[in-house]
Parts: C-alpha cells; sequence; structure tokens
C-alpha cells in the first residue's frame, strides 16, 4: 500500500480509493454547467421567436408563466430550478412596449434571485433604441433602459441591428449587436426576379451609409432621395437656445456671438439613376410608413419601375398595413425580429425573413465559452 506524505505525516492511500477521489475532483471541477431558454412573454405571437430559436437548439423552452394581474401588476412565476445555469431570456417587443419591458425586468430579477449563473438577454429588436440622443428638454431613454437591464441582473445582451451602434456604450456589460443583412441580402438573390437591374435607394441622406453597404455587398448602384420632403435626426431642434430669445437678456451684453444660419431644404430630387429599374429601399426600422410611402412616389416618378422595401424591425404601427397596401411599394420585407403575424393577414405585399439561426448560433457559442467573431465576418467597421 503506497504512503503519501502531508505535513511531515504518513498517510496511508488503498489503489482502490485514489482514483475514485482523483476523478470525483476533477469532474467536478471541468463540468459545464447547464442552460435554458425561457421566453418572457407567454402570448403566442410573441413565443414564435422563442420556439423556432429553442428548436434549431434542440432544447425545451423554459417552464415559466408570465402575466398581468388584474391591476396590470407583472408577474414572472420559473417552473424550474436555474441554479448555476445560463439562462437566456428571449423577448419579442409586441405593441405594448412597456409592458415588455416590465416583463424582461421582472423576469431577469426573478432568475438573479434564484440564484442563475449568467443571465442573457435575447432582445433581437431593442426598445427605445431611437430614443439615444438628448431632444430638447428630454433625455436620453435608452441609457435609462439600459441601466435598468443591467440593475435587474443582465450580464449581457445580444441584440440585432442597433439603431445607432454607439448605443452599445450605454452598458457596463458585453453587447452582440448581430447583424440581418445576410439574410435580407439572400432573399434579394433568391427572391427578387432580375435583381441584377435593381438599384440600392437611401430615403434619406442620413439612411445613406446602410444603403452603401447593401450595394457594395451586391454589386449594384445606389441612389439617394434628398430634399424638403424628408427630415433626418440630425436636423431636429434641439431646443438648447437657453433662456428663451423672447427673455430680456441681462449681462453683458459686448459680447456678439456669430448667428447660426438656419437650414433651408433643397426641392426634392433623387441623386442617382433610377429610370426603367428595381428600387430597392433598405433601412433599419419600419414603423410609421408615410416616408417609405412618399419615397416609393417619388421613385415611381422618376421611372423605377418596382419597388421592394427591406428592413430588419417590422413595427408597421398605426394604419402602416392600409398604406403600404394603398401605395406604390410592391413588397415589404422585414425580419421575425417583432411580430407583425396580424399585420401580414391586413396586408399580403408584408414578407418575413427568419433570423432564428443565427440568434440560436450566438446562444450555443456564449454558452459553450466560443468566440463571436463567426458571426461578424465580413462586417466592417462602418457596417
Amino acid at each position: 500500500m503506497p504512503v503519501r506524505r502531508f505535513g511531515g505525516h504518513r498517510s496511508l492511500v488503498s489503489h482502490s480509493q485514489s482514483p475514485k477521489l482523483s476523478y470525483g475532483y476533477t469532474k467536478m471541477n471541468i463540468a459545464r454547467g447547464g442552460y435554458r431558454v425561457f421566453s418572457a412573454n407567454s402570448s403566442a405571437a410573441c413565443t414564435e421567436l422563442a420556439q423556432k430559436i429553442t428548436e434549431r437548439l434542440g432544447v425545451e423552452l423554459g417552464k415559466s408563466v408570465v402575466y398581468q394581474e388584474s391591476n396590470s401588476e407583472t408577474r414572472v412565476d420559473v417552473k424550474e430550478s436555474v441554479r448555476g445555469q445560463d439562462i437566456f431570456i428571449i423577448q419579442t417587443i409586441p405593441r405594448d412596449v412597456n409592458t415588455a419591458v416590465m416583463e424582461l425586468l421582472v423576469m431577469a430579477y426573478a432568475l438573479k434571485t434564484s440564484c442563475a449563473k449568467n443571465i442573457i438577454g435575447v432582445i433581437p429588436y431593442f426598445p427605445y433604441s431611437k430614443q439615444c440622443k438628448m431632444r430638447k428638454r428630454g433625455s436620453i431613454v435608452c441609457k435609462l433602459l439600459a441601466s435598468m437591464l443591467a440593475k435587474a441582473g443582465l450580464t449581457h445582451i445580444i441584440t440585432m441591428d442597433l439603431h445607432q451602434k454607439e448605443i452599445q456604450g450605454f452598458f457596463n456589460f458585453p453587447v452582440d449587436n448581430l447583424r440581418a443583412s445576410p439574410f435580407l441580402i439572400q432573399y434579394i438573390q433568391e427572391e427578387i426576379p432580375n435583381y441584377r437591374n435593381a438599384v440600392i435607394v437611401a430615403k434619406s441622406p442620413s439612411a445613406a451609409k446602410r444603403a452603401q453597404s447593401y450595394a457594395e455587398r451586391l454589386r449594384l448602384g445606389l441612389a439617394v432621395i434628398h430634399g424638403e420632403a424628408h427630415h433626418s435626426e440630425s436636423d431636429m431642434a434641439d431646443g438648447r437656445h437657453s433662456p428663451p430669445l423672447s427673455r430680456a437678456i441681462t449681462g453683458h451684453t459686448g459680447l456678439e456671438l456669430p448667428l447660426m444660419m438656419a437650414k433651408e431644404k433643397p426641392p426634392i430630387s433623387v441623386v442617382g439613376d433610377v429610370g426603367g429599374r428595381i428600387a430597392i429601399i433598405v433601412d433599419d426600422i419600419i414603423d410609421d410608413v408615410e416616408d417609405f410611402v412618399a419615397a416609393a412616389e417619388i421613385l415611381k416618378e422618376r421611372g423605377a419601375y418596382k419597388i421592394y422595401v427591406m428592413a430588419t424591425h417590422g413595427l408597421l404601427s398605426a394604419e402602416a398595413p392600409r398604406l403600404i397596401e394603398e401605395s406604390a411599394i410592391d413588397e415589404v420585407v422585414v425580419t421575425n425580429t417583432v411580430p407583425h403575424e396580424v399585420q401580414k393577414l391586413q396586408c399580403p405585399k408584408i414578407k418575413t425573413v427568419d433570423v432564428s439561426m443565427i440568434l440560436a448560433e450566438a446562444i450555443r457559442r456564449i454558452h459553450n465559452g466560443e468566440s463571436m467573431a463567426y458571426l461578424f465576418r465580413n462586417i466592417a467597421m462602418d457596417d
């Protein structure tokens, strides 16, 4: 029987015991914890994407109940143990944005207090992303939401096509901003006949960079609509001339600052040739569709014979389906980051591209500790 020394004392260890103890110790340290995928909303429309993701991962959707009480408070009941596991919360944003945000916050906090190891939010469309800049005397609501999510217990976020990439800087934990453009580009190549005769269109100068990315990848021409009918976010008055100009100014009056000239939009024009071509308008969000409808009318006047609109997030609020159906737009293509089955029933022009594949792969790689670089291949800094 072998003899081992511990601190100057002799100990007898049998051969039959040592392998068992060694194996048990090694297994305890190298075994990875499991993972669960939950949906932060129990409605059928919102769980559809979660079901597709879990089917691709080969796992079952976590058991939980999310509901509103009679006084409209949000309640979450997690029906299985999550201790020491990686938890992925999938939250698609329906029309009731504020309720969806509360569902996500309450579920994240419930999982945090249930001793989950890591809590990763899968939020394909990040709400309040348009409120990421100071406007008048308002606030940067997107930064507030980022702080709330961190406080609730999230440790990582997977999202898709943030309205501004700089939003990632609002968080104090990792954010993976995936891209839907490979799926939309594949749709253009496979579903649009004679797409080589197309031109990529930006409906305003602020959307030109995204349109340029599509045009360069498809080897197509680029056109930009510019003029008084379109107003970019950067042109909105921010109301910072305080105190108001009508108020009497006291103090030093000898200081004469140069006056900023007011902007004046030029007449509406299309920079680029669209005559006899297929026009493909690209953007990240399509919500109120008036700008897209107006752009389609202008492109028709300039000779485009077919008009498509491609966007990642199809919010399609208010009268959007009716306006699209009555417009010169031939087809609107969006991904399933936001549920829009009701809008599709109202307007057959709306088509959906499934992006559950890349979301499922992101979940798998994060849980296994693999690099995410594969999901961002051929994506430049300005994309």
